[in-house]
């Protein structure tokens, strides 16, 4: 029996204790002194964390997928986005990615790691494999993202701020054994365990939907290695998922303290690109409208959820998109005549926040069968590529039914009109993850390069089809860590693939 993820936690109390740990955030800046520890404790800090943690994937992560995946454009009445649309990634270029990750997620859920009782009379282990979780989700994106960064000396406060970088592949492999170790642990909880419950936001202290979480996330990272020739490693890795017994994920992983209409209490992807606490459309909501190309695509392939990803234009009442770029023609392409991002993704201020949709799960075993790591033939890789598009079908509340969609006999829709499986399972998994992980679909991408005909921003400084590939480390990382961050320009944000991929 599926157990339901999306908990939706109305607790005052943990309310407070997030407004208190926010509050007491100076206490946990990297400058203070190690000996004169922050007045706080794992259940108030993990709520903390996990928010943190849902911000930046649901917000600027996300926004920035959708931009370089082709999800979305800009208008012609709004100056805005011009970086992204022009590929122009500096060490100034979306620095929250690495910055928030170090400085607010990292920071708290290390915290919990190395927090001990010094009366000894509470097991805080628990909390422990849901920081280990959370930074392995996390890290993996950094290195995709990034490459080498600092882990082994990473985190340590005012103990050592100027951090190595590790080797982007030791980060890597470090991540998944840490994984293994997390869903081994959260399979096999002391009796003495302190259960998290409502200070969980993402799963209530369920440790087997933990452990659950954690071997999806280690599946999607060893599918990283598939063309590496490191087949061996990767399916000893999955037998040890296969031992622990938890499988994956079987519902949308989201998290929930408690959003509302409140001021400061929206759900970050609707707050960002949907509405204020007055019912104001927000600015970002104003600018972001869809692409041609992924209206076509969709109206092409007869899907519908085209009505749930977009909405239609204000005047037109019709499903129109725009090239990307920073000069479109004055008229035709103004906000009100195209349409923005739409009701299964913006569906209220209390949504839950996703952070790992099942239909992107679904996808990954699908893929996995197709490559012979998973046990099962074609038939087996059908069925879960079908419960895929299934699972995307049901999040975003499309009512139409969803095997005339998949039964299609349409190149990359049906199963069995795909030449290229791993094709159709990339494109469709780009359909998904529309709106949500769409940074996920920027690195499949990179390692895949489908969708195949995917088109780059008309004002590219880099000339049609030449997609980025990487960020570039942020200027306060040259600053304050000069001897450590390795030299990374603008020009490696487009050569310097992530290690899996290797130099093109």
């Amino acid at each position: 029996m599926k157990k339901n993820i999306q908990i939706v936690i109305q607790s005052l109390l943990l309310l407070a204790a997030m407004v208190f740990v926010t509050s007491c955030e100076d206490f946990l800046d990297v400058n203070e002194n190690p000996n004169d520890p922050p007045i706080s404790t794992p259940n108030l800090t993990l709520p903390v964390a996990q928010q943190h943690f849902a911000n930046l994937n649901g917000t600027e992560m996300t926004y920035l997928g959708n931009y370089f995946v082709y999800n979305w454009a800009v208008p012609s009445n709004w100056s805005a986005n011009q970086e992204m649309l022009r590929y122009t990634i500096t060490n100034g270029f979306y620095t929250m990615i690495f910055e928030e990750s170090y400085g607010e997620i990292f920071r708290n859920l290390t915290y919990i790691e190395t927090y001990e009782d010094e009366e000894g009379i509470v097991d805080y282990s628990a909390y422990k494999i849901i920081s280990q979780v959370l930074k392995g989700f996390q890290y993996q994106y950094l290195v995709d993202l990034y490459g080498d960064v600092p882990y082994t000396e990473a985190n340590q406060r005012a103990e050592n701020v100027t951090p190595i970088y590790d080797d982007a592949e030791t980060v890597y492999r470090s991540v998944i054994d840490s994984l293994t170790a997390a869903a081994d642990l959260a399979m096999n909880m002391p009796n003495t365990y302190q259960d998290p419950g409502t200070a969980d936001i993402m799963f209530g202290g369920d440790m087997e939907l933990w452990a659950q979480f954690a071997n999806t996330v280690k599946l999607r990272m060893l599918l990283r290695f598939s063309d590496t020739g490191q087949d061996n490693y990767i399916q000893e890795q999955i037998a040890l998922i296969d031992a622990n017994g938890a499988g994956y994920i079987d519902a949308d992983v989201v998290a929930n303290p408690g959003y509302s209409s409140g001021t400061d209490q929206q759900s970050p992807f609707w707050d960002y690109v949907g509405y204020d606490e007055g019912g104001n459309r927000q600015d970002r909501n104003r600018l972001t409208v869809a692409t041609d190309y992924t209206i076509s695509y969709l109206e092409d392939t007869n899907d519908p959820r085209l009505e749930y990803i977009y909405a239609p234009s204000a005047d037109e009442g019709e499903y129109k998109g725009v090239y990307q770029s920073v000069e479109l023609p004055g008229s035709g392409f103004t906000e009100t005549l195209l349409s923005r991002v739409g009701p299964g993704l913006l569906k209220g201020p209390d949504q839950d926040q996703p952070i790992m949709l099942l239909a992107e799960a679904l996808f990954l075993q699908s893929e996995a069968v197709v490559r012979g790591y998973i046990d099962g033939g074609d038939a087996e890789a059908k069925a879960l590529y079908n419960e895929a598009i299934t699972a995307s079908f049901d999040y975003l509340g499309v009512e139409e039914s969803v095997s005339d969609y998949y039964d299609q006999a349409i190149e990359n829709v049906g199963w069995d009109a795909s030449s290229d499986k791993i094709e159709a399972i990339i494109t469709q998994k780009w359909v998904a993850l529309n709106g949500t992980s769409s940074i996920e679909s920027w690195v499949e991408l990179t390692r895949t390069g489908f969708p195949a005909d995917l088109p780059t921003s008309n004002s590219s400084t880099r000339g049609a089809g030449v997609y980025p590939v990487g960020l570039v480390y942020p200027a306060s990382e040259y600053s304050r860590n000069s001897n450590n961050v390795p030299a990374k320009t603008t020009d490696d944000a487009f050569t310097q693939y992530p290690f899996w991929k290797g130099q093109n």
